[in-house]
């Protein structure tokens, strides 16, 4: 094969991975474990084609916005947001689709690493004399974002994990009598429950399940959702039989309980004859919890939501295993020595060891204030 210069990127490719990544999100909450995935077909620089992927099983973007094209796809330009895969699985290989259709540029928004174990779509592509260019900078950085999950569980084995939290200014989580209930407001409450229906799993620790004896589903989203499996972090399988998850556990999402060696061999096994799905777990603390993210990884859990309680969250914090923070601030003081804070734990003792957020953003939530942002750097160097 003949090696040709491949062109930079163009303003209106540019703009077409932009739009590739807004259509990414028809498929939010339904294709994991494949990732979100967006494609624009280009012509002499006019959209003439676009598709997304929208679960396991189904067409990927490439495939449906070639389908879309037709004939129109032949010498045209692919914008796509991640590396076409090369590998049959449950569709045909979409690098190939693209040779077959004649296409004559592909843009990549980001290479897929789980391709660097297979023929490669980059390299499928190049060796069929397709010109394929690799996006960089700001437009690469976006597109790592919009598969992060996707990509911690490829490189690492666990589900990317995002903890949220709602707290007051000063950052209390309840007053000293223990009243949580609503310290965020409506628009935030709403957000977060996209926020469950867009996640693998949700989870809190026993604290949380016996406070607000919560059912961890997503209510109220628009379109068509997978329910998320719900997780209880409880050592000692404390979690009740009469609990809403246990009453669930049968005909709802999965319910599973994070326990420890310590457990009662009673109290597991009534679990498991609800429907409760418990994992149990050696170790000391540190080691539980690693391998809890560990086990969820292996059912194919790709994202966590956490949404407490504070000594789950700080565990998570002073192990290093939160990936992103999601933290609601309700413009109002509580105050009072005994009212919890956000993080339990021994915390740190100096300044200079205290996480700090990267890529931070902030923005109005209803009158809340949201801060989001990652303790731990983007996989793969995006």
């Amino acid at each position: 094969m003949t090696t040709r210069a491949t062109a930079p990127v163009t303003p209106s490719e540019a703009a077409a991975l932009d739009r590739a990544r807004a259509l990414a999100l028809n498929g939010r909450g339904r294709v994991s474990p494949n990732p979100l995935v967006g494609a624009v077909v280009l012509r002499d620089g006019v959209t003439v084609a676009e598709g997304w992927h929208e679960g396991p099983g189904l067409p990927h973007a490439e495939a449906m916005a070639l389908a879309a094209a037709g004939d129109a796809a032949r010498g045209a330009t692919v914008i796509c947001t991640l590396e076409p895969c090369s590998h049959h699985g449950r569709t045909p290989p979409c690098a190939h689709a693209l040779v077959d259709a004649g296409v004559a540029r592909v843009v990549v928004g980001l290479a897929d690493p789980l391709e660097r174990e297979r023929a490669g779509g980059v390299a499928v592509l190049r060796e069929a004399g397709v010109e394929v260019v690799l996006a960089e900078g700001a437009a690469r950085h976006a597109c790592a974002e919009l598969v992060s999950p996707f990509l911690t569980a490829a490189l690492t084995g666990r589900p990317e994990v995002t903890l949220k939290l709602a707290t007051s200014l000063d950052g209390r989580i309840a007053t000293a009598t223990g009243e949580s209930r609503w310290i965020s407001g409506p628009a935030s409450r709403a957000l977060v429950h996209r926020w469950r229906a867009d996640a693998d799993a949700v989870a809190v620790g026993l604290g949380t399940a016996l406070a607000d004896d919560p059912r961890l589903t997503a209510r109220d989203v628009d379109g068509p959702v997978r329910p998320p499996a719900r997780v209880v972090f409880d050592t000692t399988a404390r979690l009740p039989l009469d609990a809403a998850l246990v009453r669930d556990a049968a005909d709802g999402p999965p319910v599973i309980v994070l326990a420890g060696e310590a457990a009662p061999a009673d109290r597991v096994a009534a679990l498991r004859e609800r429907g409760v799905e418990v994992e149990v777990l050696p170790g000391d603390a540190p080691a539980r919890l690693d391998a809890g993210l560990r086990a969820l990884g292996a059912r194919g859990v790709q994202s966590l939501f956490v949404e407490g309680g504070a000594v789950l969250a700080g565990a998570l914090v002073a192990a290093g295993a939160v990936d992103r923070v999601a933290w609601f601030l309700a413009p109002m003081l509580i105050g009072g020595d005994g009212a919890p804070s956000a993080l339990a734990g021994e915390g740190v003792r100096e300044l200079s060891a205290a996480p700090r957020l990267i890529d931070t953003r902030t923005e109005d939530v209803g009158g809340d204030v949201l801060v989001t942002g990652r303790l731990r750097p983007l996989p793969g160097g995006g």
